[in-house]
């Protein structure tokens, strides 16, 4: 189980660090071409969302990693869920079906890693 969990976070870790990190340092011109969505919501919460997924990110990989507090990588896992619930609500809202199945991609592998991770070791 170590291993599926450190492909799966390595993995997840690594799109959250990129889409939290353009949410956080673009402007809503730079993200629109990728993102239609941005300019449904006001700025704040775009930077929120990216803060919220980098730290998401960095949960799932560096508690377990140092050993300190290793169980807060499942409230890590959570809470990427709760994004990925959150983004599928906006895009059915918006009529964006193509885009779901990244978001049930993402909502799996979070899911997975939250599952993974409260196993005992």
């Amino acid at each position: 189980m170590t291993i599926a969990y450190w492909i799966v976070a390595a993995l997840l870790a690594l799109f959250y660090l990129y889409s939290g990190g353009i949410k956080l340092f673009s402007t809503k011109e730079q993200l629109r071409p990728m993102m239609a969505w941005v300019d449904t919501i006001p700025t704040p919460a775009l930077r929120t969302i990216g803060g919220l997924e980098v730290a998401g990110a960095l949960g799932i990989v560096l508690p377990p990693l140092t050993g300190i507090a290793p169980n807060l990588a499942v409230a890590a896992a959570i809470g990427l869920a709760l994004i990925q619930l959150g983004g599928t609500a906006l895009h059915l809202q918006r009529g964006e079906a193509r885009v779901l199945g990244l978001n049930a991609a993402l909502l799996t592998a979070a899911v997975a890693i939250a599952v993974l991770a409260a196993l005992p070791r």
